[in-house]
């Protein structure tokens, strides 16, 4: 029962479950946030729960409510009674063209991707202290200079990575704050052309989307690496961003 807890923000699918999976396996006791995803929540809860009993907990949470985000922190803390760290995966991700942007639309995007993670840290300060723990946000190669027509999304992603290097400062020495900001991953929901994505691949020096694997084993590295590490935002991208370098 002294095995660290982590908190994973948007857990039930994708990204989310594989790290859950792999932090899992590597010994963590988890909370596992959810909005949305009540059944893929559960499923988890349950395939973790049966390999290791009593090890994961989950809690339902819609990260706009900024207000409900001090009773959420309070929520996490009851289901171990410590935690020793937090990553804020959830995100809300849409397109959001410049002539028809909402303000919901805008109020959404900036509070999952990064009010949320602020006000959640916040709340959780105390209880990371405690342990030295460590808080991961999952940033964007967007977050810099932008998505076509993702405006919203990428200033959401860029405020996040300004709270990751600031958190970094406020919190140290005794907390450290790292982000991952991924490349092409997964591809989108929308369905692309085999020409489309050979136009992505063609922009990536490893020559292949990231596996989601790989994000997992970054944040584990992240959750337990040098002590010394904090402030950073590690581009996992293949080498997409360092396109710009000269290649004589």
């Amino acid at each position: 029962m002294s095995s660290p807890v982590i908190l994973i923000t948007g857990a039930a699918k994708r990204i989310g479950a594989e790290i859950s999976r792999h932090l899992h396996q590597l010994g963590y006791r988890l909370v596992l946030h959810y909005h949305t995803s009540e059944t893929a929540a559960l499923s988890l809860q349950q395939e973790l729960n049966g390999i290791t009993p009593h090890s994961v907990a989950i809690i339902r949470q819609d990260l706009t409510e900024l207000d409900q985000l001090a009773h959420m922190a309070d929520r996490v803390l009851a289901c171990f009674g410590r935690l020793d760290g937090v990553i804020n995966n959830a995100s809300s991700f849409y397109p959001t063209p410049l002539t028809s942007s909402t303000p919901a639309q805008w109020q959404d995007l900036i509070s999952t991707n990064a009010a949320a993670p602020f006000f959640l840290t916040q709340a959780l300060i105390p209880a990371l202290r405690q342990h030295n723990g460590a808080i991961i946000n999952m940033v964007d190669i967007h977050a810099e200079k932008g998505l076509q027509h993702h405006l919203l999304y990428s200033m959401a992603k860029n405020a996040l990575a300004t709270l990751t290097r600031g958190l970094a400062c406020e919190l140290a020495p005794d907390i450290r704050v790292n982000g991952i900001a991924p490349g092409a991953i997964i591809w989108p929901a929308h369905d692309l052309t085999a020409e489309q994505k050979q136009q992505v691949l063609a922009t990536i020096p490893m020559g292949r989307l990231g596996q989601v694997q790989e994000i997992a084993e970054t944040a584990a590295f992240l959750l337990g690496g040098p002590a010394y590490l904090t402030g950073q935002i590690i581009a996992l991208d293949g080498g997409r961003s360092s396109r710009g370098l000269s290649e004589a």
